[in-house]
């Protein structure tokens, strides 16, 4: 397991340039690219936007689990021991701020840029949508965790696709982020991050889909076994 600090610092500069390279996307796409269709703008940032998941996905390998979203830790955290859960609970705070730090810069750099997510429900059914997005795609990845070691390429292309699916199906909804880290960025420059409704859609809801997936997949293995040890 990598030092602390160096985790921290890889995960705080993680955080810091997904929220960079997100904004870049939508500025390629809406600003230099200057499509007329909604269509053919939609797809171009479907496949930025999954270059960006396959960039991330090899930075993650080359520091060693570094991380850029609170979920994926915060499934590590349930699935290993007491220290490895306070280990992986402590990065989540300097996530928080690598994403703070580049939405500010970026509000800097692009004055007229001014993102957040929008809820179109009431706080239940946006909490209900967040948390449905965050189990199924905590599930899938655990599934590809589990069943896929030896391709990079593969286990990187399914979870980036379903992960993009997922956001095309909440992206109208509550912005389909699965990623509370880089909600905070904007929530904290609207001045809106201790609200009720951002707390709860994007904070408490993905943690407890988070557990809940955990805990789902637990039972199917344990429900399997016995199963593949009847035909082996």
């Amino acid at each position: 397991m990598p030092g602390i600090g160096q985790m921290i610092v890889t995960d705080t500069i993680l955080s810091f340039m997904w929220v960079w390279t997100s904004v870049i996307i939508r500025i390629i796409v809406q600003d230099f690219v200057g499509l007329s269709s909604d269509h053919a703008s939609e797809f171009y940032n479907c496949c930025l936007s999954v270059l960006n998941m396959f960039l991330f996905a090899y930075l993650v390998k080359i520091t060693n689990g570094g991380a850029y979203n609170p979920i994926v830790v915060f499934t590590s955290a349930i699935n290993g021991d007491f220290v490895t859960f306070l280990f992986n609970v402590g990065r989540i705070p300097f996530q928080v701020f690598g994403s703070i730090m580049g939405v500010r810069l970026i509000l800097e750099t692009f004055p007229v840029l001014w993102l957040e997510p929008e809820l179109v429900f009431n706080l239940q059914q946006g909490a209900l949508t967040e948390g449905l997005l965050t189990f199924i795609y905590v599930l899938i990845k655990l599934g590809l965790d589990r069943n896929i070691h030896d391709s990079f390429f593969r286990k990187t292309w399914i979870n980036s696709i379903s992960k993009q699916a997922l956001h095309i199906l909440g992206s109208d909804l509550t912005g389909g982020h699965m990623n509370p880290a880089a909600v905070m960025g904007w929530a904290y420059a609207h001045g809106v991050h201790k609200t009720k409704q951002h707390i709860i859609v994007y904070w408490l809801a993905p943690i407890e889909a988070s557990l809940l997936a955990v805990w789902t997949f637990r039972l199917l293995v344990r429900c399997s076994k016995p199963e593949k040890q009847k035909y082996s």
